[in-house]
């Protein structure tokens, strides 16, 4: 059985990388995408996912206050802030509001998959380094 994410973020392109990434790497399914804090919870709500991507700075109902109602909703649903904003939330109880992880933007896709491998248990793929001094 594939997991199933919710990707939310106003910015297609934001949304389109996530997705790539996630698919790519993992082989998580995509069951469906927000641009604001309301269409995530409605749709989270239709949808169940089992993993949620969200933004901070998103229209109408911000991640930070749509995380608690997200947890509330799914309390077993992991969310993961990823967020061009993580600098604000230093040093603040992120579980507090229901977040499990929060993952700056500018750390990349590689640090959003160490979450994803935390959160979900996974094996990290093996490390392939070259043999120093091999020779034949």
């Amino acid at each position: 059985m594939s997991i199933r994410v919710l990707i939310v973020d106003q910015h297609e392109q934001i949304r389109r990388l996530v997705r790539a990434f996630l698919l790519s790497e993992f082989g998580f399914q995509i069951c469906g995408e927000a641009v604001d804090g309301y269409e995530a919870i409605m749709k989270a709500q239709l949808l169940k996912p089992d993993l949620i991507v969200l933004e901070v700075a998103i229209p109408r109902l911000n991640g930070v206050e749509a995380a608690p109602k997200l947890r509330k909703l799914l309390p077993k649903t992991p969310i993961i802030l990823f967020t061009l904003h993580g600098s604000l939330l230093e040093g603040c109880d992120t579980s507090e509001i229901g977040v499990d992880a929060v993952v700056a933007k500018e750390n990349g896709m590689s640090a959003l998959g160490d979450s994803v491998h935390t959160l979900f248990h996974l094996a990290h793929p093996p490390k392939v380094t070259p043999l120093a001094g091999r020779t034949r």
